[in-house]
């Protein structure tokens, strides 16, 4: 079963710098809105699920 996304609590981190598609910054900031959660809390969940289905054979 497909672990479903849910807004993160982040440990510590590495700074690195990323640039992103205007869109994509837009629907995040979209998605967090109202929330209290971080541009970066979020992207970093969204990779570790994507890193996540990287190793299922099936996905």
């Amino acid at each position: 079963m497909r672990k479903k996304f849910k807004l993160p609590k982040v440990p510590g981190t590495t700074q690195k710098n990323v640039r992103f598609p205007n869109d994509i910054i837009e629907g995040v900031e979209e998605a967090i809105r109202g929330t209290n959660v971080s541009f970066s809390a979020f992207v970093i969940e969204a990779t570790r699920l994507a890193l996540e289905d990287l190793k299922d054979p099936e996905g």
